[in-house]
């Protein structure tokens, strides 16, 4: 979810909303005709990704772009030189070309990218299985896979794409009723079942709730970082009311209860219907529009596009778009995460094929 945009750029949605919806829509009638072998990594098909639900609005809002596949001149979409970038080509025609991969005559772009919706511990089983090319997670896969052993986690390719400050989030009526902040031991006690009702927290001047609170599903890459950032433990115990398997479902849990709590990813805070609140943890408190999501918050987290047993020269293309200062400005920061920044973002670049072009 893009942040709230100014009157300055709104004449520019419906453009934007147009080009995503094809570009999607286009992917999405090409699955339909590719058959599984065709899909999977290393096939001669379309690039795939599924898994978070938090990595998701990067990886999805790349593919509606690139599959679209706009020309150099087009500088709201790419615009090349505006990122010290000489070409002359359409935006997937560059990227993928760096690989070899050939323009196509009609403007299509040389490979489809397709992107799934689900969770982190489903991209990283569908990465491994050669179901999907890139596993899209919101949690390292260690922690996805305490189990598993060192030879196996070295299959795995941690391609780190963005960084979320995970935000803690009320009903906005708890909002307005004074819980605007929480400190780490109020929100563990929630978490853990000491404390269930909004008068045992000192701030709250309202009437009489339960508190209602919202988990991610299990194997959800949100809900491992919260355990491990916030419990100690990738797999400490919780109490909770509900588990929602996606960002979008605990926003529209919490947007439609009046005495909810959640954690989810910073892309779907909603400050009229979903308010994120400060947290004071080791005695710094971190706010939304100040620092929370810096660097030293302990909630923040890193994005993930794993590949398995090495990166493919198809897989590069995508990934090395999305970690240029290009891929970053237009598909990271507007979705309310942060850009890596540039040292790290050619650490992450080393992991990748060099380019043959």
């Amino acid at each position: 979810m893009a942040p709230n945009r100014s009157d300055s750029d709104r004449s520019n949605s419906s453009r934007r909303t147009f080009l995503a919806t094809t570009g999607v829509a286009a992917s999405a009638a090409l699955v339909g005709c590719l058959g599984q072998g065709e899909e999977g990594s290393g096939g001669t098909g379309p690039l795939t990704a599924d898994g978070s639900s938090t990595v998701y609005p990067i990886t999805s809002d790349g593919a509606s772009v690139w599959n679209s596949n706009p020309p150099a001149d087009d500088e709201e979409y790419w615009g090349p030189s505006q990122y010290g970038i000489d070409t002359d080509k359409p935006m997937a025609d560059y990227w993928a070309g760096l690989y070899g991969f050939e323009a196509n005559d009609d403007g299509t772009p040389p490979l489809q990218v397709n992107v799934g919706l689900s969770h982190s511990g489903t991209g990283i089983e569908k990465v491994a299985n050669g179901q999907v090319d890139i596993g899209d997670a919101s949690s390292n896969v260690a922690s996805e896979l305490p189990d598993a052993s060192e030879e196996e986690l070295e299959k795995y390719t941690d391609h780190v794409v963005g960084r979320d400050g995970q935000p803690v989030v009320v009903s906005k009526e708890i909002y307005d009723a004074g819980v605007t902040e929480l400190n780490g031991d109020q929100v563990r006690g929630i978490y853990t079942g000491e404390i269930t009702e909004w008068s045992q927290i000192d701030k709250y001047d309202g009437p009489d709730k339960e508190i209602q609170a919202v988990g991610r599903a299990v194997g959800s890459g949100t809900d491992t970082a919260f355990r491990a950032n916030m419990l100690g433990d990738p797999e400490a115990e919780m109490e909770v009311d509900v588990r929602q398997g996606q960002n979008q479902q605990v926003q529209t849990t919490v947007a439609n209860s009046d005495n909810a709590i959640a954690y989810m990813a910073l892309a779907f805070v909603d400050e009229n219907r979903v308010p994120a609140i400060s947290l004071t943890l080791e005695g710094t408190t971190y706010t939304l529009g100040e620092n929370l999501g810096s660097e030293d918050y302990p909630l923040s987290r890193d994005l993930h596009c794993y590949t398995y047993e090495g990166t493919s020269e198809k897989e590069a293309a995508f990934l090395r778009m999305l970690l240029s200062e290009y891929g970053q400005q237009n598909f990271v920061a507007p979705n309310n995460y942060f850009k890596i920044p540039p040292a790290e973002r050619e650490e992450q670049r080393s992991k990748l094929p060099e380019p043959s072009n």
